[in-house]
């Protein structure tokens, strides 16, 4: 390896090993979504979202190279999306059951006395 490449791979090695770059790599912002309350989600934009990344996928093997690491990104995109969507529809009582929001604060339930 010539002494440029090897400078090169110095710095790429380097770049990687940042604390910024495993920061942004490892990011689950998506996946943190997952726990969020799911009144947040738009589903519109859920629609939209599984839509793009479908499309993409399949542009992603249409092109001559195929292009694996695109696939892969809309791929992991659509099924969260797809996981956002269940979601949506389970809270928004889609799906047979509903969930009941949480509340904000917690309330004391008077208990009445029992009457005879």
């Amino acid at each position: 390896m010539s002494q440029a490449s090897g400078s090169v791979a110095n710095r790429l090695v380097q770049k990687i090993t940042s604390k910024e770059f495993r920061n942004y790599f490892m990011s689950t912002v998506t996946i943190a979504d997952w726990k969020k309350d799911p009144a947040y989600i738009s589903g519109n934009m859920t629609v939209a979202l599984c839509v793009y990344s479908g499309l993409f996928m399949r542009f992603a093997l249409a092109v001559q190279p195929k292009n694996y690491l695109l696939f892969a990104c809309h791929a992991t995109n659509e099924v969260a999306q797809l996981v956002q969507g269940y979601r949506f529809l389970n809270y928004n009582g889609f799906t047979g059951k509903k969930n009941e929001p949480k509340a904000v604060e917690d309330t004391k339930v008077e208990e009445k006395p029992a009457t005879a």
